[in-house]
């Protein structure tokens, strides 16, 4: 197969040096989920190179979200705006593109400058996850703009600034601009460094379990406290009992406790799952249910539950897998092999398919060792990759895909 000279045009201005520059300059932005000034300024940044797209750039505050302290208060967390842009809203067939803003390094990590690996190879903060995925779709978009079947779709764009923590904040307004769309493309990093996409996903969710037992003198009245620590390791070995090869689950962190001779009173359990299918979820979740049930009558102590599954399984359903074999078929035209793998990781992917929508969520880039300070981005790929999301646009726009 080949191109034909409608796609040749429709890929020959993608520009890699301006994507690669544009890259960069975002890595420079500390944009840790945590750092309100680093994703503004990098949201100013967005709003002025996504200006290039017709439609209007929105910034959306986020939904309130609470956590749970290390005292067992529930507390607001706050975060970052989400930018929204919509392009020609009224037309009958409407696309959702997303991408998030925000990396995993905090505005104090050691982590914030850029260095060559190899002649192709440069390592960054958020280089591959996911700011040169950002580039990859602005570029994507700018190209399909030009072509004459650009008027045959809209699309809803939405770069959020939660993704790296669950995207609690953006959630809703990931699942408003979701629903009814035709597809979904999302611009994560490919699964690995070929470029293989992600298939099938896991879920996610992420509990905290406040116990509050009774206070007590450790050595006059022991018998008269009720110990929220002891109620918490047992909840603790509770919840890996729960866990089967369908849904694992991890304890992760214990806070609590009190003088070592006082009965200590209260106890924060946290932990996070990982059901692979909707079944997995609703059995976990009857089982938690038991699970403090039975550990609040046999401790007499109150257990608080806060959180749950954010992220809900994703298989891959009919309509799901067209449209990955749309994207491998685009590939072919462009020398590109692409395949997918099923992944225990969780994404806005996840939250997408959850509205029934077909989605393809790791279109960005290649590299790897994301969520790390060796993370890279092969440079190449950028152009690749938005050459890639160019046809598959097209392809959108002029074939009933589904």
């Amino acid at each position: 197969m080949k191109l034909d000279s409608t796609l040749e045009r429709l890929i020959e201005p993608i520009d890699q040096d301006a994507m690669l520059a544009q890259a960069q300059g975002w890595s420079a932005i500390n944009t840790g989920t945590a750092n309100l000034a680093g994703l503004a300024e990098q949201a100013a940044a967005l709003a002025d190179a996504f200006a290039a797209l017709p439609g209007e750039v929105e910034m959306i505050d986020p939904a309130p979200v609470t956590a749970i302290d290390a005292a067992g208060q529930e507390v607001e967390r706050q975060f970052g705006q989400h930018l929204v842009l919509r392009v020609r809203p009224d037309a009958e067939r409407r696309l959702i593109l997303t991408g998030h803003m925000d990396t995993v390094f905090p505005v104090d990590s050691a982590f914030q400058e850029q260095r060559w690996l190899e002649e192709d190879v440069l390592n960054g903060p958020g280089l591959a996850d996911m700011k040169g995925g950002i580039a990859v779709f602005l570029h994507a978009l700018m190209a399909f703009e030009q072509s004459e079947h650009a008027r045959r779709i809209g699309y809803d764009v939405l770069i959020n600034s939660d993704e790296e923590t669950g995207s609690l904040s953006s959630a809703p307004l990931i699942e408003q601009l979701a629903r009814g769309k035709y597809a979904a493309l999302t611009y994560e990093p490919s699964a690995l460094p070929d470029g293989t996409l992600a298939h099938a996903r896991g879920g996610s969710g992420n509990y905290s379990l406040t116990v509050t037992g009774k206070s007590a003198h450790a050595g006059r009245n022991p018998q008269d406290g009720r110990n929220a620590i002891v109620a918490a390791a047992a909840l603790t070995i509770g919840l890996k009992q729960l866990q089967t090869e369908e849904c694992p689950v991890n304890p992760a962190r214990i806070d609590g406790g009190a003088a070592n001779n006082v009965v200590p009173d209260n106890a924060v359990l946290r932990f996070n799952i990982r059901p692979k299918s909707p079944a997995a979820a609703e059995s976990f979740e009857a089982g938690l249910a038991r699970l403090i049930g039975d550990v609040q009558q046999a401790h007499e102590v109150e257990i608080h539950r806060h959180g749950g599954i954010t992220r809900p399984p994703k298989p891959v359903d009919r309509r799901a897998q067209k449209l990955f074999d749309l994207v491998r078929d685009c590939g072919a035209l462009l020398g590109q092999e692409i395949g997918w793998q099923s992944t225990g990781g969780v994404c806005d992917g996840n939250n997408i398919a959850a509205t029934g929508v077909p989605v393809v969520d790791t279109l960005g880039v290649r590299g790897g060792a994301i969520h790390s300070p060796d993370e890279y981005l092969i440079v190449s790929s950028l152009k690749e990759r938005a050459a890639l999301s160019a046809l598959v646009l097209h392809n959108l726009a002029t074939e009933d895909v589904f």
